[in-house]
This record gives structure tokens, C-alpha cells and sequence, in this order.
């Protein structure tokens, strides 16, 4: 598929994230107003709410769009989701005769604050990245011990908590937390000295499930909504004392931090790539009916306070070893209803290479190999680090961008219980 041109002019930059082929959703707000509904397309925004109020964007089963968030949209399923991308882009394409209606609802995104895209009704966290899951449980567990029995045959993943869920520019308080060193006789209540990212994506969920009914992979596919880059903060030292037997609980529980805009899986349709080759047959309820993965390039990029940026890593979504609608569709097996809203971290997604590696951990090798940032050195994050996420599809003349995910770390409270 090639650039479907916009009278937007904006739009139609071959590297501009936005561009017509896009139409990601979100919710901003203006100085003084509230929340509404928008759609990027350039470098602005497109108030999709106020074309509803007006009648230029009319959807069966509407109005959806007359609250601060898509979860109405999303719950409505495909057709009205494919009705939405077509008359937004009938409305846009070059040439329209809709232009001076629509025109007054345009608004530049350099002068909008960005809120939470949807309503988060649940999170739950995959461990879904084969070269992830080797570097941690080699650094563990050692290689031949790398992977979990069930790895190969399962997608693992934990509940987290929605709370947690915050929009790109949120900053990310260190956390507080039970510690314990090998060599230390007992626990010290303390902030995290092992703070972390995790590279990842995350697929946010439209149609529900009935509660006792599983869904097939297909079905499940169906079923996604779109995509948002996904930073899963994760407290190491934490985590090491608290794992088990449960396994991830606090130390996954400071911030989600997610893309502001979800790109549309309809967008994402040139860009899908086959999993990877099975190691072990997977059992018939997790077989892919097509490819299911993304070629979507990934970086993260770390900033020191007063200093500049390094990329620290560079990837792609298409390293996956599980796919979202595998995920999903394992969800389900229990009789575990989705609904609308519902966000599943994709796990991190490291490359077979160190400078592919999707976490902090991963990159300093635990801590034992530090790497080179701007003005010194990392093994994990430090005060007033910014870190940012970004992720990319590249079409014929455009590209399929999901907007910054970013979040700054600040420093711990002095004393959370003082007082």
C-alpha cells in the first residue's frame, strides 16, 4: 500500500508519523477545556468529537465519541471501526469536497496536552520474548537452565494493575520496597537502587469475550482493537526478593507508562509478519490461522538531566515469540471474560544482539557491564533519566508511527511514612 494523500499537508511527509494510512486515536485537551476524542493526522489533531456534535461524522449505533476516551468505540467492533477509518479518510484525502467543514476541527498538536486514550479495565504482562527470557534466565539460572519448562509450550504472563497504567509524560516516582542482598541477613525497607524499563507493546482490546466461552486464535485476533508502545517499569532489586513463589508483584506496580495515540490494527495490516518457527509443536488451540506479528522498528532512548540523548537500543516488534492474539486467546482458556479496555503488555522485546536488548538489565548484563550514556555511565536508570520509546512502521512513502512513549524518573520520597 502506498501514502493515500491528505489535503492535510503535514500528512503527507514520508517519515511523518502521522499520515493519512494512519488515523491513530487519543484524547487531548486544549488550555481551559476538557478531554475530547481525536485523531492525529500531521502535526495536528483532528477533534473527531466535535465532528460527531456536528453530524459530519455519523456512525451506526452512535454517538460514541461524546466522552473523553474510546472504550465506546472499541466495544462497538470492526464494522464501526472500519466505517470510522473510512470516513475520516474520505474526509481528508486530497481533493475533498468536505474540507472546509472539517478544516475548523483541525488543531495544532504542538499546542495540546495529551491524556489516557481509553479507559483501562485490566493489564496483564506477558513474558513473550525468546531473547529476553534466554539473557534473564541465563544470567539466573544459567543457559541450560535459561528457559522455564512450560516457555516453549505456554505464554506466561501475570495480572498487574490498571492503576499503574499512566500516559507518555507522566513522571515515574522510584519506588519504595523491601530489599535483600544474598549476603544480607534480613530484609531493609528501602528505594530501589535497580530501577528499569521493558521495551514492549501493547495490544489494547475492543470486543469482550463471554465469561466461560474461550476464544480461538482468530477470534482473538478480531477481537484487538489496535497497538500503543508499552514501558513496564520494573524494580529489580525488589522483584529479586519477592518473586516467589508468585512471582512479579510491587516491583511491577510503580508505572505502566503507554504511547499517547493507539495506531489501528487496520493500519497496521501491510506490516504483518509471521512468528517465529516452533522449537516444540505448540498445542492446536494456540495454532495461527496467518501471520499475526509486526514489522514495526523499536528504540529506546535514554536522556541524563542537563545532558544528551543515547539510543540504547534498537529492535523490532517481529522478535516476538508469541503474538498478541495468541496471548489473548490463551487468556481466555480458563473462561476468563475480556472486555473492552483491557491492555496485554506484550513482555520485552529484545533482539539477538546486545545492542537490541530491551531492558536496562539485559544491556549491563545485571549490572556488571555498564554502558556509556552521555556525560558517564549506566547499569540502570538514575534520578532524573529520561527515557523514551519509539516505534516505527515503514510503508511505500510513509510511516506508521505511534507517537513518543515517555516517562521521567524522579526522585524517591525522602521518607513515605514521615509525618
Amino acid at each position: 500500500m502506498a501514502l493515500i494523500r491528505s489535503w492535510v499537508e503535514s500528512a503527507n511527509a514520508p517519515d511523518g508519523p502521522f499520515p493519512l494510512n494512519n488515523l491513530p486515536c487519543g484524547v487531548f485537551s486544549l488550555a481551559d477545556e476538557e478531554p475530547r476524542c481525536g485523531v492525529a493526522i500531521g502535526e495536528t489533531i483532528l477533534d473527531v468529537s466535535g465532528l460527531e456534535a456536528e453530524g459530519l461524522l455519523a456512525l451506526d449505533g452512535g454517538p460514541y465519541l461524546d466522552v473523553p476516551f474510546w472504550n465506546e468505540v472499541m466495544a462497538a467492533g470492526p464494522a464501526v471501526w472500519a466505517a470510522l477509518r473510512a470516513r475520516l479518510q474520505e474526509l481528508l484525502t486530497e481533493g475533498s469536497a468536505a474540507r472546509a467543514e472539517v478544516e475548523p476541527h483541525l488543531v495544532p498538536m504542538a499546542g495540546a496536552r495529551l491524556h489516557l486514550p481509553f479507559l483501562v479495565s485490566e493489564y496483564t504482562d506477558f513474558y513473550a520474548g525468546k531473547h529476553h527470557a534466554m539473557n534473564v534466565g541465563t544470567m539466573f539460572r544459567g543457559a541450560e537452565n535459561a528457559l522455564p519448562p512450560n516457555w516453549l509450550h505456554i505464554p506466561i504472563g501475570y495480572n498487574g494493575r490498571a492503576s499503574s497504567v499512566v500516559v507518555s509524560g507522566t513522571e515515574v516516582r522510584r519506588p519504595w520496597g523491601q530489599l535483600k542482598g544474598p549476603d544480607d541477613a534480613a530484609p531493609r525497607f528501602a528505594p530501589s537502587a535497580r530501577f528499569d524499563i521493558e521495551l514492549e507493546m501493547g495490544a489494547v482490546v475492543g470486543l469482550p469475550s463471554e465469561h466461560g466461552r474461550p476464544v480461538t486464535v482468530e477470534t482473538a485476533d478480531e477481537m484487538i482493537f489496535g497497538y500503543v508502545l508499552l514501558n513496564d517499569w520494573s524494580a529489580r532489586d525488589i522483584q529479586a526478593w519477592e518473586y516467589q513463589p508468585l512471582g512479579p508483584f510491587q516491583a511491577k506496580a510503580t508505572a505502566t507508562t503507554i504511547s499517547p495515540w493507539i495506531v489501528m490494527k487496520a493500519a497496521l495490516e501491510p506490516f504483518r509478519v509471521s512468528t517465529p518457527e516452533r522449537e516444540r509443536p505448540l498445542l492446536p488451540y494456540l495454532h495461527e490461522p496467518r501471520p499475526m506479528l509486526y514489522d514495526i522498528a523499536l528504540e529506546v532512548g535514554l536522556t541524563p538531566e542537563g545532558g544528551r540523548e543515547t539510543v540504547i537500543s534498537r529492535t523490532n516488534y517481529a522478535e516476538m515469540y508469541y503474538s498478541a492474539a495468541q496471548q489473548l486467546a490463551h487468556h481466555t482458556t480458563s473462561g476468563c471474560a475480556m472486555t473492552a479496555g483491557d491492555l496485554l503488555g506484550s513482555g520485552t522485546i529484545s533482539g539477538p544482539t546486545k545492542d537490541s536488548r530491551g531492558s536496562l538489565l539485559e544491556i549491563s548484563w545485571g549490572g556488571k557491564e555498564p554502558f556509556e550514556v552521555d556525560g558517564g555511565t549506566r547499569s540502570f536508570i538514575a534520578d532524573n533519566d529520561t527515557l523514551v520509546l519509539r516505534g516505527a512502521a515503514k510503508g511505500d512513502g510513509y510511516t506508521i508511527g505511534f507517537g513518543d512513549c515517555v516517562g521521567k524518573v524522579i526522585p524517591a520520597l525522602e521518607d513515605p511514612y514521615a509525618g
